[in-house]
């Protein structure tokens, strides 16, 4: 599967999900349920897994943790909050350097329609 057939199945699941439960939960409640939800598909995700940083050969240990990382492909971070800043687009754009990944989805939570809370950020996609 490739990260837009990847990307296809988390919007819909995340449209589902806020579907069902609207825009008041907390972030880390969204990533249970979307996890609970991802598992039945049989399908990889790593949760807050520790990437370290290196630095002109040497490490310098765990510099981020994202939310979730979706079949060794896409990374997703989930937000619940009243407005997302430049600086989450650009921590995103970041990660994804970083690991080398080419797709990243944010996603904010609290918002009235899902379809305004999803946002795809790209590495040389």
């Amino acid at each position: 599967m490739n990260e837009n057939e990847i990307s296809k199945i988390l919007v819909d699941l995340c449209f589902r999900i806020h579907k069902e439960y609207g825009p008041g939960l907390f972030e880390s409640v969204y990533e249970e349920i979307f996890c609970y939800e991802w598992n039945k598909l049989g399908l990889l995700i790593v949760r807050q897994k520790g990437i370290k940083v290196i630095h002109d050969g040497t490490d310098m240990g765990i510099g981020f943790k994202p939310d979730i990382i979706v079949c060794d492909k896409v990374i997703l971070e989930l937000k619940s909050i009243e407005a997302l800043a430049e600086v989450h687009y650009k921590q995103l754009l970041t990660y994804l350097k970083l690991t080398k990944l080419k797709l990243g989805l944010l996603i904010n939570f609290k918002v009235p329609l899902i379809k305004d809370g999803i946002h795809r950020i790209v590495n040389n996609l």
